[in-house]
């Protein structure tokens, strides 16, 4: 189909008709319902706390499409599903949730004067069942919670507050976040209008100061979070930088940090949840600083700073803008917030400037708009807009879109609110925040890297899309049901953020296979300037990049929102229980567009499988390794790749991205000050950063945990238990290995304990004399002390294989044939020699004959092993599953219960995140949140 003629059919599908819109059919047929075009069937969704093997949920017999995932129907059920367990008015289907939810939305749409007629309904009905039942998108949480429930039909997630320098505003901010947080929802304010403890009240005294306030505040979240909501209250708390108390304000986290640290190393119980950490203060928020241009241009001058009084202005403490920069990076370094805010730039893109200027965000800082505001939230699922041909189906993407935007929109005429200053400030704005998961996973399949122009390209061409075609359709609804109420009087700030969007989108130079969306997103932009100059807009704001965490694993996503993909391997839930370990989805996808044939394609997929990474596998150019770039892993991507991706997306949103760079636990003070100088200059509304293992309020071993009465009870003796080396024997076995790499030569000479275990190494390299027999020596000697000292081989083996230098490529060694440097081969060899099977298993390390053997039988072991196992440890699959890959049995793997533990397993540094809540499994990161893939538990507010 043509550009023109698509969008003739476009137009069609959407023109309006004066009193309502005419929609036409594009996902389903007439005459037959979206129920009757998928197969069903019937499960049992039972889970438990796999810490404590307590049940803590059973519904058996739920009804969902045999396309969905077991993970994907356990998460609606427990938590979507409505009604009490066990009684009639339980839901146990999804068509029944999807039911609920969707004649809401068309019954409001036909009130409210949406659709031209009854007929029109129906079809909006019609196409938005068929969308959410294939998990094209899915709408936030919230909707799926309480729309068409007795419940309150609050749809919103995200809440901004306000709070002024009043003892009754102070208290109404801790009653109002209350009722959010039973809400299960998250809130943002700015605390920048209260007086700080520099200034004097009225009656002479000196003022509390906002930091003091919080403290209630925190509390406050705190007790309710503990009152029986199933994850931790989502706030954010955001300071000026030019208030007099900013230093203060930086360093509350960092101090608490330090006293968590102090606590702990007494004995107390300072884990994530533990009893005792409910004694430290500010942990029940997330902190930004929200800097302004006239601050940053500061540090990069080196001049002074004002830190200005609250009530004239005046300024009362001049600063060095450098050193307090330097300050807030330190803090972040040290327990990873304060965030920080663009003032100028978020406000230099705001719609409403004449009714009051953004001043918050929400606590995953993502939307961002006008004081007591809300914002519900809908994501799409882009992966399924990849056509066969490796192509973005950008028309189809459009239709989905405009359609998603309506129902959008229709929600805020029945939704209520939690106070009257939110919902009347939502009602005359109207504020949108349609987004999309999975942008990680459709690059891979469409064989792009995520930290490339090629990634950014297409990131930025379908994000201009959607916000284009929503503000787009925002405009046809204004000639239909009327422009926001506060319109008119800011119609020319809200045209003129339009064209700033058009520009940016004429700005943008995409590379040649991706012209073809820019088209379409140059179109969309140009029909939104034209038809908004006469119509107006139906809403403030359109489109925000939210974390997608629970919604994500409802949509079957590899990726939550913005990000890349996790990790190349992951779990997967097995019908009847248990779960595997499994390779993305995606990566066969994009081995077959990159051009590798289907043996090609099993042999890369296998190494995956049992390394969890690209790095030597098998035929892979070298070339290719970019576009399997995880979040996670061997080949992470460095911190800079996801701040340009975040640039590069970010002029075509009304709101912000919820996204935290992540940084390696090596990382400066000074690479975090760049990361916050390079996302001001790239123009990106917010940021946070996450340095690893910087918290302590953090998982550990389930090792048993002193109490303080046993503490009490040690003597005071202090008993320090140190290492004793273990000495060879005078006589002992040994073996001399000789060994070439890439045509390299070395020997290798090894002696064991009488019990066979290794206890020394000698390295010949080089000729006698030089600087590389010298070093080899010298790390010969390290590594013998180190096995003596009790080191295992095994922790050497981890470290060393995979080191890649040269001399690197073919040995003689029939059992390592490739070997990424001589440290890779030595410790390959040594494990091949010293190592049970089932530890060099954990490893990924096989000789010739076991590989062989895995070709033919599927598995690594010896018939008559292979005999010896017990059934429950046998690895347990799906004979249904479409996806065969499913590797040897790795007893490490077992014991993973989530991807983020399954990454652990396989060699990856330990993810840095809490534990949930519900179901004890470790969470991964998902945008600046945290998301639970065994329950779906989030803790972020959407």
């Amino acid at each position: 189909m043509t550009a023109t003629a698509a969008r003739g059919t476009r137009r069609k599908n959407s023109e309006t008709q004066g009193k309502g819109l005419t929609i036409g059919r594009v996902f389903t047929k007439e005459g037959v319902h979206p129920y009757d075009e998928v197969e069903w069937d019937r499960r049992d969704v039972v889970q438990t706390n796999w810490r404590t093997g307590e049940t803590v949920f059973e519904q058996h017999g739920v009804e969902f499409p045999s396309s969905w995932s077991v993970n994907a129907s356990t998460i609606v059920t427990t938590k979507y599903f409505r009604g009490a367990l066990g009684t009639e008015q339980r839901e146990a289907s999804l068509k029944t949730l999807i039911d609920r939810v969707v004649t809401t939305y068309a019954k409001a749409g036909q009130d409210f004067g949406y659709f031209a007629t009854e007929q029109d309904g129906e079809i909006f009905e019609h196409e938005l069942t068929w969308m959410l039942l294939n998990q094209y998108f899915s709408f936030n949480s919230p909707v799926w919670f309480n729309v068409g429930t007795p419940s309150p039909q609050q749809v919103s997630a995200c809440f901004i507050l306000s709070v002024d320098d009043s003892m009754d505003s102070i208290l109404n901010w801790y009653k109002e976040e209350g009722f959010i947080f039973k809400g299960g929802s998250g809130a943002g304010l700015n605390l920048s209008r209260i007086r700080s403890s520099k200034e004097l009240l009225s009656s002479g005294g000196t003022a509390s100061g906002p930091v003091s306030f919080m403290r209630g505040a925190d509390a406050s979240a705190g007790t309710i979070k503990s009152g029986g909501a199933t994850r931790r209250a989502a706030k954010m708390v955001v300071l000026d930088v030019d208030h007099p108390d900013i230093e203060e304000f930086v360093e509350t986290k960092a101090r608490e940090e330090d006293k968590i640290r102090a606590l702990r190393d007494a004995g107390f119980d300072m884990d994530l949840g533990g009893k005792d950490i409910t004694s430290v203060q500010y942990q029940n928020a997330n902190n930004s600083v929200r800097v302004n241009d006239e601050f940053m241009a500061a540090v990069e001058s080196g001049s002074a700073f004002g830190l200005r009084a609250r009530g004239d202005g005046s300024v009362i403490e001049e600063v060095d803008a450098k050193t307090l920069f330097r300050k807030i990076a330190k803090a972040a370094w040290e327990c990873a917030d304060p965030g920080i805010q663009y003032n100028d730039t978020i406000n230099a893109w705001h719609t409403n400037p004449e009714t009051g200027p953004i001043t918050a965000s929400n606590p995953c800082s993502e939307y961002m708009s006008l004081d007591n505001s809300s914002c519900n939230l809908a994501s799409l699922n882009l992966l399924k807009f990849l056509k066969a041909d490796g192509t973005f189906d950008a028309e189809l993407f459009v239709k989905a879109v405009e359609l998603i935007i309506t129902a959008m929109d229709i929600s805020i005429c029945f939704a209520d609110f939690p106070t009257e200053p939110i919902g009347e400030t939502t009602r005359n704005f109207r504020q949108l925040g349609i987004g999309y998961a999975n942008l990680g996973a459709l690059l891979m399949a469409m064989g792009k890297g995520y930290d490339t122009e090629g990634g950014r390209s297409t990131a930025a061409a379908i994000t201009s899309i959607m916000t284009g075609a929503s503000y787009r359709r925002s405009a046809e609804l204004a000639a239909v049901v009327g422009p926001y109420n506060g319109y008119a009087v800011n119609a020319d700030a809200h045209q003129r953020v339009m064209r700033k969007h058009q520009a940016a989108n004429d700005d943008l130079r995409v590379l040649p296979d991706d012209r073809a969306l820019h088209a379409v997103a140059t179109r969309e932009w140009d029909e939104v300037v034209s038809t908004g100059t006469v119509n107006g807009f139906r809403n403030a704001q359109a489109s925000v990049l939210a974390p997608t965490g629970t919604i994500g694993f409802m949509m079957d996503c590899d990726t939550t929102g913005v990000e890349p993909d996790f990790s190349l391997v992951k779990f997967k839930k097995l019908v009847g229980g248990g779960s595997m370990q499994i390779v993305n989805q995606t990566i066969p996808r994009a081995l077959k567009r990159l051009g590798y044939n289907a043996e090609e394609i099993e042999a890369i997929v296998e190494f995956i499988s049992s390394k969890g990474h690209v790095v030597g596998a098998p035929g892979l150019a070298a070339e290719h390794y970019e576009v399997f770039d995880t979040a996670m892993g061997t080949r992470a991507i460095k911190p800079m790749g996801h701040v340009r991706m975040m640039a590069a997306v970010q002029p075509f949103l009304s709101g912000a991205i919820s996204k935290t760079v992540n940084l390696p636990e090596s990382a400066t003070v000074e690479e975090i000050e760049d990361v916050y100088l390079q996302g001001w200059k790239l123009g990106l509304k917010a940021l946070a950063v996450y340095r690893d293992n910087c918290k302590v309020g953090q998982p550990l071993s389930d090792g048993k945990k002193e109490t303080k009465e046993e503490k009490k009870a040690e003597p005071e003796v202090r008993i320090e238990y140190r290492p004793k080396r273990q000495r060879l024997p005078k006589s002992r076995s040994g073996r001399t290995t000789s060994f070439s790499v890439s045509g390299a030569e070395g020997y290798m000479t090894s002696g064991s304990y009488q019990d066979g275990r290794l206890g020394e190494v000698f390295l010949k390299l080089g000729k006698q004399g030089s600087t590389l027999a010298g070093v080899m020596d010298a790390f010969s000697i390290a590594v013998s002390i180190g096995l003596q000292y009790g080191v295992p081989l095994e922790s050497f083996v981890q470290k060393f294989t995979n080191l890649k230098f040269e001399p690197a490529g073919m040995t003689d060694d029939p059992d390592i044939r490739i070997a990424q440097s001589f440290m890779d081969y030595i410790f390959r060899r040594l494990a091949l020699d010293y190592l049970t099977f089932d530890d060099r298993s954990e490893l990924g390390i096989y000789t010739a004959a076991e590989r062989a053997r895995y070709v033919e039988t599927g598995s690594y072991l010896s018939e008559e092993d292979e005999a010896e196992l017990i059934e429950s440890e046998t690895l347990r699959n799906d004979a249904g599953d479409d996806f065969n890959v499913d590797g040897a049995r790795q007893p490490s793997l077992l014991d993973a219960h989530t991807t983020a533990e399954l990454m652990e397993a396989l060699g990856v540094a330990e993810v840095d995140a809490p534990l949930c809540m519900t179901c004890g499994t470790k969470m991964r990161p998902s945008g600046s949140c945290y998301v639970c893939e065994g329950c779906g538990s989030t803790s972020g507010c959407s």
